[in-house]
């Protein structure tokens, strides 16, 4: 049969000024970001595409992520001359946007989800999704409020999925985010999703109950990014973002703004991010307490780091710590942000990551120590072996052989029974560390190195 050649893509490419090889390393670029590795897209592989051979479907996800990096836009289907679906009720997009219904979208994102669909399972990170909460408009309260339907809730049912939400977030710290996940997105996408559509005694309950599900889509969401599904965590989070945007909640949309920027940084595209600390620290200054405003602030010096700026970074990690650790407020933050961990943990963790960005291996060291020991003892089990394993690191960069060993066999410790891609990957990078120290005979190394082989044979 003879194709059409596709000259949108044609065009698109020449815009660009990429050459089909370069477009083919990017496309393999965003699909190993995206953990897929079986594209192997070459030269020849675009060369078909713009005589109109079409690619499949997740091949041209990363196409356009590519293509859309590289132009500094979105790129839809239809502008590469394609119009992609994974069937014939899900579109690829699903969930990048902040427009439109998020509980709606919720219950079609969470369907495909719990359904495993690999257009989810393998997306990539959509660095032109990651602005759109910065161009929403201040009144979209207004503009989305919906006629309530169904039959009357009010704050027992607001409190019960509270509850829900606070046990969850409880096992996925002490567990790991592969334990309840799919409870997580059933509940989600069907007993909150109809209670955020119900009808209400009054509207600030319903406002409530939009907030107390965004919560829960954030925590889909970290579950996503917990086994390495890096796109479609950020689909959970535009949409947790959406939702406290219906509700009017200026912190909690803080707090969402927070979140995509550390995802930003995470996934390792710092586009956008600072825009986005600043603007959550914007929603959030003279709203919330000095405790919680902390963690906006170490957002913001992270952000500023990943641009090079570590001078102003630094001062803004010491500002935060001087509002988390205030006297006499004593981690005292409120609702939804306090599930996460005690901010004067999640400062010392983030001051640390920035001493170690910029090679200050001694005081990475003491800040990662300084959070180990603040979310000790708490149900925050995952993150506090994540931090002795980063401590370790610092330590055996400082050629402190033993005492990294030691630090290390307390994370192992710590991780047993924890399912987790962070912790994997945790792991690989002890044992990546360890292999020259045990090939040079040193027994630490050596038994610590037989542990973590054993550990990681048991959690994949």
């Amino acid at each position: 049969m003879n194709r059409q050649p596709n000259g949108p893509l044609r065009e698109l490419i020449r815009e660009s000024g990429l050459s089909y090889e370069e477009v083919a390393r990017e496309v393999r670029a965003v699909a190993a970001e995206s953990g897929d590795s079986t594209i192997h897209t070459s030269k020849s592989n675009v060369a078909y595409w713009v005589r109109g051979t079409p690619p499949r479907a997740q091949t041209a996800q990363y196409l356009r992520e590519a293509l859309a990096r590289r132009l500094g836009r979105s790129v839809s289907s239809g502008d590469i001359g394609l119009t992609v679906l994974d069937d014939d009720s899900a579109p690829v997009d699903l969930g990048l946007t902040v427009e439109g219904d998020p509980v709606e979208t919720l219950r079609r994102l969470g369907r495909a989800d719990i359904e495993r669909r690999s257009f989810l399972t393998t997306a990539a990170y959509s660095v032109a999704a990651a602005a759109l909460p910065l161009g929403a408009a201040d009144d979209a309260h207004a503009r989305t409020r919906r006629a309530l339907r169904g039959g009357v809730a009010g704050e027992q049912e607001i409190r019960a999925v509270q509850d829900m939400v606070a046990m969850f977030t409880a096992i996925d710290e002490r567990h790991g985010g592969q334990h309840g996940r799919s409870a997580v997105v059933q509940y989600l996408t069907s007993d909150v999703a109809g209670l955020c559509r119900a009808r209400f005694r009054t509207a600030r309950q319903h406002d409530d109950m939009l907030s107390v599900a965004a919560s829960l889509a954030y925590l889909a969401g970290w579950k996503a990014y917990d086994a390495g599904e890096t796109g479609l965590a950020q689909r959970y989070y535009l949409q947790a973002y959406a939702l406290t945007t219906e509700a009017g909640d200026l912190p909690h949309q803080a707090f969402n703004l927070r979140i995509l920027a550390h995802h930003g940084m995470l996934s390792g595209r710092p586009d956008h991010v600072l825009q986005l600390a600043d603007a959550a620290l914007a929603r959030a200054r003279g709203r919330v307490d000095p405790v919680t405003e902390s963690v906006f602030v170490i957002c913001r010096a992270r952000a500023l780091a990943a641009e090079g700026r570590y001078g102003t970074a630094l001062a803004e990690a010491d500002r935060a710590r001087a509002l988390a650790e205030r006297p006499g407020t004593a981690d005292a933050m409120t609702g939804w942000a306090s599930m996460w961990g005690a901010a004067s943990a999640t400062v010392a963790s983030h001051t640390a990551k920035l001493h170690e960005r910029v090679g200050d291996h001694p005081r990475a060291e003491r800040h990662y120590a300084r959070a180990r020991q603040r979310y000790g003892g708490t149900e925050h089990r995952r993150i506090a072996s994540l931090s002795a394993a980063a401590e370790g690191h610092a330590q055996c960069r400082q050629g402190r052989i033993e005492a990294a060993c030691a630090t290390w066999g307390q994370a192992l410790d710590g991780m047993a029974g924890i399912r987790s891609a962070r912790t994997v990957k945790a792991v690989g990078a002890m044992r990546s560390a360890l292999a020259p120290l045990a090939a040079r005979g040193a027994r630490p190394a050596r038994e610590l190195d037989e542990r973590a082989r054993l550990w990681l044979r048991a959690s994949t």
